[in-house]
């Protein structure tokens, strides 16, 4: 491509969990199923806990199709999905869950008439033990009412005083019933139910409780499993403040912990991505753009068997005739960072890149030619060194962007080095690290996305060494707006001062040097200025030649078609690295020289 900005097509990458397992989760996965169909563990309630974005969902997603895979019609699995984050805590949370759970357990009655007449009644007896008053208030706001088992005149089930689980033995007479209900004729095809439980770290104390109240219930009967994806710190904390339990002085496990793991006999924790796993996972995200479906999943399989022989990246085997180099290149490069500063969290990695796709397609459409790595590296900073790069943006205020990171790019090459420490203490340690991060960029391109970046954070660029009316001065002066340039009366710049006019020169020089953006009303304005000020004409010079000759375009050079005699040594200057049609341009102008 020549001098054409193709805009980036727009590819997110979903929030939701994960369909394909790019995270080698499988052997998580296989490891709770095999302990899910133990004898030796039924009933059972197992924990999988991990950070948020860690990959639960997704390791719940994989259990669930494993699960189906080893139910049949004559050994059915029934898999209830459960989310307590989405129930209202103060409209039963232990009544929703076992709103699921009974529900499941109708739609699978099978069998004669008799037999299923049977299961109904005891149904209808084991849903009476509980007060579905909170449950049935719901119905104005939420679709719970639809969960409730179709019952017949489920309306007659609501009681101001049931025999509900408020006391012992109503929870006793509870689990009785239910496991009464497992042993109907009509359920006799039930092997076993397995209730995947997502979300609850997420939950108010009040929820969490609740549904470990409701889990603790059906956890007397035979056949019936749990698998609670949380986090375990979480849920204990959340515990605690609802029990109102205090921390123990003596370093032992908190009372909360114990009821914790009085419910859920094991956790098996989510490990974060490794380095391997990060850089595996970086490429197979931009790889799924550019491969159809059975090629990606030929890649995931190639990147779980190196992942199992402790191969590296390097040895992955490509498709042939597709290339793949700049996803490995990009997942190269990032990975050292991210896995970090993200510290293998995969939802924070995945958004990381949501964020860079959306910043280079926004930059694309504003006209700011910046490749893909190239904004990766400019995002690294911003996301992950904040405090570097607001000194970016200090840089880019004040007209010093240019020359600094000039100055930096040498110095990570060891070219600034001899000039002692006094140099080298300018940049700090991350910002140094960042630097030689590939790819090395242009830092005539890097104030484009400083600009957008500037305008998404809501910051104002303004260089802080100028005073207040000078930096309004400045800003109008450079606007992309003709009314507020228009603004700015002759009389106003002929009344500055000789010191404010050399100050207000040199900052338009540098600022106009650091961002290509405002090039063409800078230029007019330092030529205008130095009308109004002729004995500034020297300072008007330098501040012109501070743009780089190969920055300069063919439409600023037609500012000085009636000012070449005061402008030719600007001009030549400018013509011996500018591109051919800027060329032709100062030729043309220099041309009409008297």
């Amino acid at each position: 491509m020549t001098g054409e900005t193709r805009t980036p097509d727009l590819h997110l990458w979903s929030d939701e969990p994960a369909v394909t397992d790019l995270l080698s989760f499988s052997a998580i996965a296989d490891t709770v199923v095999d302990a899910l169909f133990d004898e030796n563990l039924n009933p059972v309630a197992l924990g999988i806990s991990g950070a948020w974005g860690s990959g639960k969902t997704t390791v719940l997603n994989l259990i669930d199709q494993r699960i189906n895979a080893r139910s049949t019609d004559q050994q059915t699995i029934v898999v209830v999905r459960a989310d307590p984050w989405r129930y209202d805590p103060t409209k039963g949370p232990k009544e929703s869950l076992i709103v699921a759970v009974l529900t499941a357990l109708q739609g699978e009655f099978k069998g004669s008439d008799a037999a299923q007449k049977s299961a109904g009644e005891a149904l209808k007896r084991l849903a009476k033990r509980v007060n579905w008053s909170k449950a049935i208030k719901m119905a104005a706001t939420t679709a719970l009412t639809a969960q409730l088992p179709s019952l017949d005149a489920v309306m007659g089930l609501v009681s101001d005083e049931p025999e509900t689980l408020g006391s012992e033995k109503g929870m006793d007479q509870f689990r009785e019933e239910f496991e009464a209900l497992l042993k109907e004729e009509a359920l006799a095809h039930v092997m076993q139910v397995v209730v995947l439980v997502d979300d609850l770290d997420r939950c108010l104390p009040e929820t969490v409780v609740e549904t470990l109240e409701a889990i603790r219930l059906f956890l007397s009967a035979e056949n019936m499993s749990f698998v609670i994806a949380a986090d375990e710190a979480r849920v204990a904390e959340a515990i605690q403040q609802k029990l109102q339990m205090p921390d123990p002085s003596d370093g032992t496990e908190s009372i909360a912990s114990l009821y914790l793991h009085k419910i859920v006999q094991t956790t098996v924790p989510l490990p974060a991505l490794s380095y391997f796993d990060t850089r595996a996972y970086l490429f197979l995200l931009l790889a799924r753009m550019q491969v159809e479906t059975d090629v990606f999943g030929a890649l995931v399989t190639s990147c779980d068997v190196l992942r199992i022989d402790a191969g590296s990246l390097d040895d992955l085997a490509l498709p042939e005739g597709i290339d793949l180099s700049s996803p490995m290149a990009t997942a190269s490069r990032l990975t050292p960072i991210l896995y970090e500063k993200f510290q293998g969290n995969p939802r924070r990695i995945k958004r990381f890149m949501n964020d860079l796709y959306v910043r280079q397609s926004v930059a694309a459409r504003r006209g700011h030619k910046l490749e893909p790595d190239a904004i990766a590296k400019l995002m690294v900073i911003e996301r992950l060194f904040p405090a570097d790069f607001g000194v970016l943006m200090d840089w880019l205020a004040s007209g010093n962007l240019r020359g600094k990171l000039d100055a930096l790019q040498l110095f990570t090459k060891g070219e600034q080095r001899e000039k002692g420490k006094a140099e080298e203490t300018e940049f700090s340690g991350t910002m140094l690290r960042w630097a030689k991060l590939p790819p090395e960029f242009d830092t005539a391109m890097v104030s484009g996305y400083l600009t957008l970046a500037a305008a998404f954070q809501g910051r104002l660029l303004v260089d802080e060494s100028l005073s207040e009316s000078l930096r309004d001065l400045a800003a109008a002066l450079t606007s992309s707006s003709q009314v507020e340039r228009s603004s700015v009366k002759d009389g106003e710049i002929k009344a500055l001062p000789p010191g404010d006019v050399a100050e207000l020169l040199a900052h338009l020089g540098r600022r106009m040097r650091d961002d290509s953006s405002i090039q063409l009303p800078t230029v007019n304005a330092i030529v205008s200025i130095a009308t109004l000020h002729p004995s500034e004409l020297g300072r008007a010079q330098r501040a012109l030649l501070m743009l780089p000759g190969n920055d300069v375009r063919s439409s600023s050079v037609l500012i000085f078609k009636d000012l070449t005699a005061d402008y030719d040594d600007v001009l030549e200057s400018w013509s011996k690295s500018s591109d051919a049609t800027t060329k032709r341009a100062i030729l043309s102008v220099r041309s009409r020289k008297a």
